[in-house]
């Protein structure tokens, strides 16, 4: 009797849950690394001050 209520128990419980897809954590992780290369650059061209005062670094599209 107990292994049919075992089997019961089995069947009526909640499946698990999936983790996430590791094709959603690679892009997650690619964006990561785009902002940090954004942040990277930027900070490299104010160090230089190649564009002073004529362009706001905000304005630049950074690709």
């Amino acid at each position: 009797m107990d292994s049919l209520d075992d089997m019961i128990e089995v069947i009526e419980s909640p499946e698990p849950k999936k983790k996430a897809s590791s094709k959603g954590k690679k892009r997650k992780w690619r964006e990561i690394e785009a902002l940090k290369d954004r942040q990277r650059l930027r900070k490299e061209l104010e160090e230089l001050d190649i564009f002073a005062d004529s362009v706001d670094l905000d304005e630049l599209d950074f690709i």
